[in-house]
Parts: C-alpha cells; structure tokens; sequence
C-alpha cells in the first residue's frame, strides 16, 4: 500500500482533514502526525473523530511566535519524513503548520497534496499570515484539491497548470455532516450551561442566539476593540438576544473581550467549545457574526447567515450566493447590519435560504479517488 502522511497543528485542519484520513483509510497506508499548534483545542477533534495520531511533534512553548513555530516544525518534520518515507504528504489550509510543512516536504523531495487550495484575498494583511501562507503553499503543491471552481481559477490565473488541481468542495462540509447527527445526541458541558443555563434541554423558551467568533491576528488592537464595542452595542440594542462568544484562548483576545462584555447580562462568554458542542450552538443560533474561515462554509449548511467582520474574504463564493455580507470592523457596520437581519424577515429569509456553494459533503470520497489514479 503506498504511504500517505497528514500533518495538522490546529482545530480547524483537524476537522477538515479528518473525513480525509476516513476516506483514504481503506486504500492507503496512512500516517498521521499533528504538530500541536493548537494542542488543547486540537485534541478535542482528535477525540470526536476517533483519531489517534501515529506522531506527536509537540512544537509549542509559551510566547512562542511565528519564527520560532515555523522553524521547530522545520526542523521536526525532517526527522518524520526521514522515518516515514510518504509518497504523498498531505496538507490543510493556510496555517503556519501546513506552509512549513510543506517546505519540509519539498525539501526532502516529497509531494504535497494541498487540500483547499486557491483560496485568495490577494492582500498579504488580511488574512494574516494566511495569504502568504497559502499562496506560498500553491508554488510547492503537487495537487491542488480546490473547493470550488473561483478557487480552480484563482490556481490558473497564477499559472498553476490545471491538469493537477481537482475542484472537489470542501471537507469542512463532510466533517459538518457526520457531526450533526451526533451533536444533537449530546448536552452543553456543564461550564457551558452555568453560564447560559437557557441552552439546558429542559428549558423550552430560549432566547435568539446571536453566535459571535473571533481570533484573528490581524484584527489584535483597535479592531479587535472596535468588534467588542459593537457585539456590546448589539446586545444593549437588543436586550431579548442573547450574544453567544466562545472565547479563543490567545490572551490578544481575552484581554479586551472580557474588559468590555464581562458585565453584559445577555452576553454569555463561553470557553473554547469542542465541536460537537459548536455544531449544537451553530444549529440553535439564528446568526452568526465572525471573523474566522471555516464558519463562513459551515452555517450556510444550517441556514445561518454569516456577517464577516473582516475588510474582505477568500470565500467570495458566499457573498455571491448570498449566504454571507463583509460588514468590516467597525462599530456601526456591524451593529447596523445585525440590526436589519434581526428586523427584516425578507431579508433574513434570503440570505438564510441560500444554497451553499462550499459543497455537497462528497470532497473526501473526490479527494482519495484522485489520490488512488495519482499515486496508486
């Protein structure tokens, strides 16, 4: 059987990647290695999805940034591959984890299978530093599994030749679906239900759920102040929603979300939510306000309208289906657009209505297809 390696580091990959290692378990000898770069948060997925990683790098330290993260999974992947020997390595994304393990690859001469490539802002600020990361990923790939045909373009338009990428949609979408059944089997941890006690099950009358995510690097500072102000804005406006925000651990986030939403009564700060429970809470909100990726392919499969609060997206294919509006970082974009979806049933109904162009949860079955007349 030939040899096919995963490397992840972070919540995100892991529940991208994990249908992957499903699908390709039954053809392929696969190896399984997670760099840690999310270590809590990681192995909650790792626990959902029943994967157990054959190698374990371990590369975080406290205070650790992106030098010091890239450099020790350089340094650390060498001796995986070296041990390995995969005919393929397959990579997730545009994390940290997923660029240098795709320069340690291409340094030892092995092919990268890059999963959701082709996904562009064209702006090396924002995503920060996933543009790069990711562009950076396309010039060493020797497959490209793009999630849609904007995605397939934006490879061609760089001269990526189209013979080796695959439009294929996106995993996110297939690890969706093999959750939601499980997640409605299961209940809030308790932590959780202190702070909301509304989402126990035996409570019937629940409040509109407004759900909030937010971690972005370039947003730390005044836009990540100005996005608190306007969740506290929200909530002030709106004293029958309740504001949902599992808080991500980085103390860039921490430090302002808890100063300015703390003393909010109908803002519940929640710690990080395994996934099943994300899912659960995804399903229970009636809008979504974030500053992340993935959610922005994940609520559209619910019937969740998204409002992004960036200055642009590499998921366009939202805006043109409708399912998601850029409403930037500012207080009164985003106050006065979740004013008009809480308002406006026409509205809502449209966006939430919208088909969801990030796919149709068969990516996974694609991808091994591919890999089994590629590498087999």
């Amino acid at each position: 059987m030939q040899k096919v390696l995963t490397v992840f580091g972070t919540r995100p990959e892991a529940i991208k990647i994990a249908p992957v290692i499903s699908a390709l378990n039954s053809t392929f000898d696969v190896r399984i290695c997670v760099t840690g770069q999310h270590k809590q948060m990681l192995d909650q997925v790792l626990k959902v999805f029943d994967i157990v990683p054959d190698y374990s790098l371990d590369i975080m330290m406290d205070n650790q940034g992106l030098n010091k993260t890239s450099a020790r999974i350089l340094v650390e992947m060498e001796k995986v591959l070296t041990l390995v020997q995969p005919d393929i390595v397959l990579v997730q994304g545009d994390t940290t984890t997923a660029l240098s393990v795709a320069l340690a690859s291409f340094y030892k001469e092995i092919k990268v299978g890059h999963i959701e490539a082709g996904l562009r802002t064209h702006d090396f600020s924002s995503p920060f530093p996933e543009e790069l990361n990711r562009q950076l990923i396309s010039r060493i790939a020797s497959l490209h599994f793009a999630p849609t045909v904007i995605a397939q373009n934006n490879l061609i338009k760089e001269g990526i030749p189209s013979n080796i990428i695959h439009v294929t949609g996106n995993t996110v979408i297939d690890s969706l679906q093999m959750a939601v059944g499980k997640a409605s089997l299961v209940e809030f941890p308790e932590e959780v239900c202190r702070v909301a006690p509304f989402l126990r099950e035996t409570v019937q009358k629940k409040p509109t759920i407004i759900l909030v995510t937010g971690h972005r690097r370039e947003h730390f500072g005044q836009k990540f102040e100005n996005i608190c102000k306007a969740i506290k804005e929200i909530a002030n406006q709106n004293r029958g929603v309740a504001v949902i925000y599992p808080v991500h651990l980085n103390p860039n986030v921490q430090e302002p979300v808890n100063r300015i939403l703390s003393n909010i009564n109908n803002v519940c700060l929640l710690p990080p939510l395994d996934y099943l429970s994300f899912v659960k809470l995804l399903e229970l909100s009636k809008l979504v306000l974030t500053d992340s990726g993935g959610i922005q392919e994940e609520a559209p499969s619910l019937g969740k309208p998204v409002l992004v609060m960036r200055k642009n997206t590499e998921r366009p294919e939202g805006i043109k289906a409708g399912t998601a509006r850029v409403v930037g970082t500012t207080v009164s974009e985003i106050s006065s657009t979740v004013k008009k979806l809480l308002k406006n049933k026409d509205l809502y109904e449209s966006m939430s209505s919208s088909q969801n162009p990030y796919g149709d949860g068969l990516a996974s079955k694609r991808i091994k297809e591919i890999l089994e007349t590629v590498i087999v």
